[in-house]
């Protein structure tokens, strides 16, 4: 097995080391304390995603703010929505750390985007939600949109494969708008036939 090896589950499962070899291989400190920044904070947020999650079902939000039930239900369910994403990106995002520092392949330059992946995830998910509420995308009946279990179902996958969330939504935008990333490549290239 080579060391660069970016495989989340290569046939080696020792990770390329000898039995007895425990050690890690991150001896600098810097990286070490990165490492376990990294840790602490998806801990922190994979532990905080259930705990809204209950503090939205026990309708708190709805007494702080003193809202009808009416309103209370959509800001629960886009609550949800965002939680449920949030939870799925974090959980993405744990997975890839771990992987990461085992196959050597952890560095500095991915902070920023093992930083952000969960916000992301909820932010999209919270958007595909209002797009299939809306009526614009059509995956499922709204009224399924009514059931607390697969809001928090459908937006957990959108934030764990956000990525390839993030590719349909272009397709689907490539569509409505009319242009495709290919023709547009087309159209720069100054001797591109017509």
């Amino acid at each position: 097995m080579s060391l660069g090896t970016t495989e989340f589950a290569p046939a080696d499962p020792h990770d390329g080391r000898k039995p007895l070899e425990w050690q890690s291989r991150y001896t600098d400190p810097v990286a070490r304390r990165w490492i376990l920044i990294e840790t602490i904070y998806l801990t922190s947020l994979l532990f905080a995603m259930p705990t809204l999650m209950l503090v939205l079902w026990l309708d708190y939000p709805q007494h702080w703010l003193g809202l009808s039930d009416q309103k209370y239900r959509t800001l629960f369910l886009y609550g949800l929505a965002w939680i449920g994403g949030t939870l799925g990106g974090t959980l993405f995002d744990i997975k890839w750390l771990y992987h990461s520092v085992a196959r050597q392949i952890w560095h500095m330059d991915r902070r920023l985007w093992r930083f952000f992946t969960p916000h992301i995830s909820g932010g999209l998910a919270f958007t595909v939600i209002t797009l299939i509420s809306s009526g614009l995308l059509r995956v499922f009946d709204q009224h399924a949109l009514e059931s607390p279990s697969l809001i928090l179902g459908m937006t957990f996958l959108v934030g764990y494969f956000s990525d390839s969330t993030v590719a349909k939504l272009a397709e689907i935008a490539d569509t409505i708008f009319g242009t495709t990333r290919s023709s547009k490549k087309q159209d720069e290239q100054p001797d591109a036939p017509k």
